[in-house]
């Protein structure tokens, strides 16, 4: 499946901004079931300073500063994408979630290693003992790792109500907990705490997923959202991500921009700025299909 993806973000400004930095998360990167046919960034007013590096999880990061006055700041993403079915392991590749984890812990395999430093607690998600709890139920003893986090996923989809207007990026995991209910990235963080509750290996997954209208309708320009959710790492098959928003394993709806320990580390836009006053923000996001008789630009 290829997509076209486009991601406007516009900050107004009721007094002038005299210098702003910022990093950005919106370019979608290459992973084994994706691949990225184009991507570009467009800044409004033109910034004195732009570049590019791959972080440490290797995702595509840019840096921009703009240092002359402005009251008024837009950032535009497109990008298209072609997005192939997630592997996933079979029920005989599926090792029981003990020994997986042992497996994790005593592998000085590479990638064992470096799934291993998705194992510890990061700035948005810290050691919680009811997501542990809360956890529990799904890993009885002996159960496979994947049949283990899908129940998981079910149950969260299940448990919570999902509810934009609870909280916000700053809201702690422990009032999601306590209210049961929450938004997608809270309920990413949920299953990763819980998941590292038990010593695996699990990451924060940020993109896009495509949404479609009802029969007969136009899809509304401007109205799909940026998506978020997560993945358990299954020694000896690699990562797996889930969407415990809609109770499902990634599929070719779903378009990959960065991955993270938490939401912290793949924020669309971070930055400060000087001046400014009062701010609004507003975002647009597209997902559209390329049909197959249409080009790529």
């Amino acid at each position: 499946m290829k997509y076209r993806i486009s991601h406007v973000t516009r900050y107004a400004y009721s007094d002038p901004v005299s210098l702003c930095h910022s990093i950005a998360h919106l370019k979608p990167r290459s992973m084994p079931h994706q691949r990225v046919i184009n991507a570009s960034l467009r800044i409004t007013p033109w910034p004195s300073v732009t570049r590019e590096h791959q972080d440490f999880f290797g995702n595509r990061v840019s840096y921009f500063s703009l240092q002359q006055s402005h009251s008024m700041l837009e950032i535009s993403a497109a990008s298209e994408v072609e997005v192939d079915h997630q592997p996933v392991p079979g029920p005989d590749a599926d090792p029981p979630w003990e020994a997986s984890l042992q497996q994790l812990q005593d592998s000085r395999d590479p990638e064992h290693l470096a799934a291993r430093s998705f194992t510890l607690p990061s700035p948005a998600i810290d050691s919680q003992p009811d997501a542990l709890a809360f956890a529990q139920p799904s890993f009885a003893p002996g159960r496979p790792l994947l049949e283990a986090t899908t129940d998981l996923m079910h149950r969260i989809y299940q448990d919570f109500e999902y509810d934009p207007s609870f909280t916000t990026v700053a809201t702690p995991l422990s009032e999601v907990l306590a209210h049961r209910r929450g938004v997608c990235q809270d309920f990413a963080h949920l299953g990763i705490a819980a998941l590292r509750g038990l010593g695996l290996a699990a990451r924060y997954v940020s993109g896009y997923l495509e949404t479609l209208p009802p029969p007969d309708k136009p899809k509304l320009r401007g109205a799909d959202a940026s998506h978020a959710w997560f993945a358990v790492f299954i020694p000896g098959h690699g990562w797996v991500d889930l969407d415990p928003t809609n109770n499902c394993l990634l599929s070719e709806q779903h378009i990959t921009t960065a991955i993270g320990r938490d939401y912290q580390d793949v924020t669309p836009v971070r930055g400060v700025f000087y001046g400014g006053g009062e701010h609004e923000l507003s975002v647009a996001v597209d997902v559209d299909r390329i049909l197959p008789t249409e080009p790529a630009s």
